[in-house]
C-alpha cells in the first residue's frame, strides 16, 4: 500500500506511554471476574477459553465485553469522559507522532477523512464529520469505559472515537496469519466504518433494537449485522480510494482477505475450544466477513452494505 505520500490528520490522540491507563483519575481498572455485568454465562465461558487459548488474561476480554455492552446500553459508562487530568490532556494534545507507525496511522486516517468527506456527501448528502483517533499502550480511558489492548481497536459511540493499541497489529501477524500495511488500513477502516454507520443513524437504531431483542442470540445476531456491514464500509473506503489515488498494490486485497478470514468468530471459537457456537457469534463467519468487504471492494457503494436486508 502505498501510504507514504498521504497527508497526516490532524485528528490524532497519542496517549502512548501515559502511565495514568484506564482511569481518569489515575491507575489502571480492570474489572474483576465477579462483575459479570449483562454478559450471560455462555458469553462468559466462550470468552475465557478464547483468553485461555490466546494467553490473555480473561479479566481483560471479560472487561471489554463488558464496556462494549455498557456502551450498547446508551453509554452507562459515560462517567469515564469526564476530563482527564492536566498530565492526561497535555499528552492527548502532544504533536504529530514521530514515529514509522504512528505516521502511519495518521496518513491512513487522512486517506480515510478525504475520501469519506467526498463519498458520504455524493452518496447520502451527509457532510461527514471525522472521528479523532486515540492512540494509546496498554490502557487507556474512553467515553466507553477504560480500555484494554487485548480488547482490539474499538469505535467509541459515546465520544465519537477510535481507540487503538498499535500492538493489535503485531497480534495480527502473529495470532492471526494477517498482516500487512492494508491489512492495518482494513481495520481502522472498519473502525471508522462504526463511525459512518453513527452519523447515517444507524448504529443507535441497532443499539436500540439490541437492548429490546427478546434472547441474547437476536441481540448478538443484530452485532453480526452492524460488524458486516463495518466490514463492507472498509471495502467501500478501499474501492473510492484506489479510483481517486491508487493506493493499493498487487496482493494488497488478499492480506485484507487473509485478516478478515483470520478473525471471524467461527475460526476464533474452533481455535479456543474446538467448535463454534454460532449464536453466540459477534462479528459474523470467516467466510462472511471476506464476502462484506468484497462487496464494499467491488461496488464502493454504500447502499451495498445493507446487511439488515439479507
Amino acid at each position: 500500500m502505498e501510504w507514504q505520500d498521504f497527508r497526516r490528520s490532524d485528528n490524532i490522540e497519542d496517549r502512548r506511554g501515559d502511565d495514568s491507563g484506564g482511569d481518569p483519575q489515575g491507575g489502571i481498572s480492570i474489572p474483576s471476574l465477579g462483575g459479570t455485568g449483562h454478559l450471560g454465562l455462555g458469553a462468559i465461558i466462550v470468552l475465557g477459553l478464547i483468553s485461555w487459548a490466546l494467553g490473555i488474561d480473561p479479566r481483560v476480554l471479560i472487561g471489554g465485553a463488558e464496556m462494549a455492552e455498557n456502551a450498547r446500553h446508551g453509554g452507562q459508562y459515560s462517567q469515564m469522559s469526564e476530563a482527564p487530568a492536566p498530565q492526561q490532556r497535555a499528552q492527548s494534545q502532544s504533536a504529530m507522532p514521530s514515529d514509522q507507525m504512528g505516521q502511519f496511522v495518521a496518513a491512513v486516517l487522512a486517506e480515510t477523512e478525504d475520501v469519506w468527506s467526498s463519498v458520504l456527501p455524493a452518496q447520502k448528502g451527509i457532510n461527514y464529520v471525522p472521528p479523532h483517533l486515540v492512540l494509546y499502550s496498554g490502557a487507556t480511558y474512553s467515553g466507553c469505559g477504560g480500555a484494554q489492548a487485548a480488547m482490539g481497536p474499538f469505535y467509541c459511540p459515546v465520544d465519537q472515537k477510535v481507540y487503538l493499541d498499535t500492538s493489535f497489529f503485531k497480534d495480527m501477524q502473529e495470532r492471526y496469519g494477517g498482516g500487512g500495511d492494508f491489512a492495518y488500513a482494513y481495520v481502522i477502516a472498519h473502525e471508522v466504518g462504526h463511525h459512518i454507520q453513527d452519523q447515517l443513524g444507524i448504529l443507535g437504531k441497532v443499539i436500540a433494537a439490541e437492548l429490546s431483542a427478546p434472547t441474547r442470540a437476536e441481540a448478538n445476531a443484530l452485532s453480526v449485522r452492524i460488524e458486516l456491514m463495518a466490514d463492507c464500509l472498509a471495502g467501500v473506503w478501499a474501492a473510492n480510494a484506489q479510483s481517486k489515488f491508487h493506493v493499493i498494490d498487487p496482493g494488497d486485497v488478499d492480506k485484507a482477505i487473509l485478516t478478515a478470514q483470520a478473525i471471524g468468530d467461527d475460526r476464533l471459537q474452533q481455535a479456543a475450544q474446538g467448535y463454534v457456537v454460532p449464536d453466540s457469534f459477534t462479528h459474523g463467519t470467516a467466510a462472511q466477513r471476506v464476502q462484506w468487504l468484497n462487496t464494499g471492494l467491488k461496488s464502493g457503494l454504500i447502499d451495498s452494505c445493507n446487511t439488515f436486508s439479507r
